[in-house]
């Protein structure tokens, strides 16, 4: 098969679902379970203000999805139409460069299976068009790991570089990130050998991901008050602290987590009090941070127990096969039968056929991908484990199996 008819057949098995899924939500995809990077969006367009609401600055959460959302706002307006064929592009340069990745690493027919494995994921083809910062996530670091391989192979400082830039794009879209450079420097180093080639490469690597920073966090310097990714410590309280556990196991989220009584109120109560009641409440929003990340790390020091616990729990969540965080009226239709049968026999069989790939494919990909795989887990142990934090990353699991199914495929003919 020529590489346009290969491209061409995973952007329609990518694409096709999803309009689908389009047509069928409509007006649901911009008035049910939207983030608050959407209002960030809105206020963006309608007053120039990064906040939640106008003429008040706001770091309380990553920037790059509302960067993403405000321009379709400004030019289309906010229709569900847009949101939806705007992401599914994205959903589908996503695994065009699965695909590449695959005919990288083993063939082009590897890079077709794994492409659409990814792709056809049950989670991934409703997620994807509805309002989630995590469609960025997944073209993301689908461009980490094949700049990452290129410029291993050509041991170009230019290469580094442009992974640096993609790298620093990723962190601005998810901040747990934020020390993924150096596991990536840590990989180029056992791959490059050279120490000569190994400085080049750190040094355009880092300086690449601080250029893409820097300008994020000096304004949040100059409008909000401190240097920071993102002023929202409080999400990691409501994930590190001697409720949590429980709420967890009996299904709920640690937006479940009881606010704090006398506590200053956070950016978005803020806004719910203003939009309610016209009243505005003075939030500061760096005392607030250095607040709730105090009570974390003292929740680190005095309950070791509990957070191993809870490390332990998160990552249960976060490698389950079926959905850990979901109400259960969800579960009705042809939704609810995908989400309580197809997801999970779905993942099961990924999972089995990605463990089998590990001995299949390459060893310098092999250690790449449980590498990033690990830091996922470990990221998720610090914070939170549920689905949404894992799906960005299961292209890797995609991989592997579609690697495993080729040796399969070659010894039975």
């Amino acid at each position: 098969m020529r590489r346009l008819h290969a491209a061409l057949l995973v952007a329609a098995a990518c694409a096709l679902p999803r309009f689908a899924v389009v047509a069928i939500e409509r007006g649901d995809l911009l008035s049910a379970n939207t983030e608050k990077s959407d209002d960030f969006a809105r206020i963006l367009v309608s007053d120039g203000t990064f906040g939640f609401l106008p003429g008040i600055p706001s770091a309380y959460t990553q920037p790059l999805y509302t960067f993403f959302l405000a321009p379709l706002y400004w030019i289309f307006g906010r229709h569900w139409l847009v949101v939806g064929l705007a992401q599914t592009l994205v959903a589908v340069a996503a695994a065009l460069l699965v695909l590449e990745i695959g005919r990288r690493i083993a063939s082009q027919r590897v890079g077709i299976v794994a492409a659409v494995v990814t792709t056809v994921h049950p989670y991934l083809v409703w997620h994807d068009v509805h309002v989630n910062r995590e469609i960025l996530d997944t073209l993301l670091a689908a461009g980490i790991v094949l700049l990452t391989l290129v410029t291993a192979e050509r041991r170009s400082w230019r290469w580094a570089g442009a992974l640096g830039l993609v790298s620093g794009l990723a962190i601005l879209g998810n901040s747990r990130l934020v020390l993924l450079p150096l596991v990536l420097l840590g990989y180029l180093g056992w791959r490059l050998r050279s120490w000569r080639t190994i400085g080049a490469v750190a040094a355009a690597g880092l300086v690449a991901v601080t250029l893409v920073l820097t300008p994020w966090v000096v304004r949040n310097r100059v409008s909000v008050g401190c240097y920071a990714l993102t002023t929202d410590a409080r999400a990691l309280w409501k994930a590190n602290n001697v409720q949590t556990y429980d709420i967890l196991a009996r299904g709920g989220w640690i937006d479940d987590v009881p606010n704090l009584p006398g506590a200053q109120l956070s950016p978005e109560f803020q806004e719910a009090i203003y939009r309610d009641r016209g009243e505005l409440i003075e939030v500061d929003e760096c005392a607030q941070m250095r607040f709730y990340r105090g009570l974390v790390t003292d929740f680190w020091r005095e309950h070791p127990g509990e957070k191993a616990r809870l490390a332990a729990q998160a990552t249960g969540m976060l490698w389950s096969p079926t959905f850990t965080v979901e109400r259960k009226e969800t579960y009705e239709g042809l939704v609810g039968l995908v989400k309580q049968f197809g997801e999970p026999a779905y993942m099961l069989a990924l999972y089995a056929a990605a463990l089998a790939g590990l001995f299949v494919v390459s060893r310098a990909f092999a250690v790449l991908a449980v590498s990033l795989l690990a830091y996922n887990t470990l990221a998720a142990m610090v914070f939170a484990g549920n689905v949404r934090y894992r799906v960005p990353w299961d292209f890797l699991l995609a991989l592997l199996a579609a690697a495993a199914l080729a040796r399969i495929g070659r010894r039975r003919a």
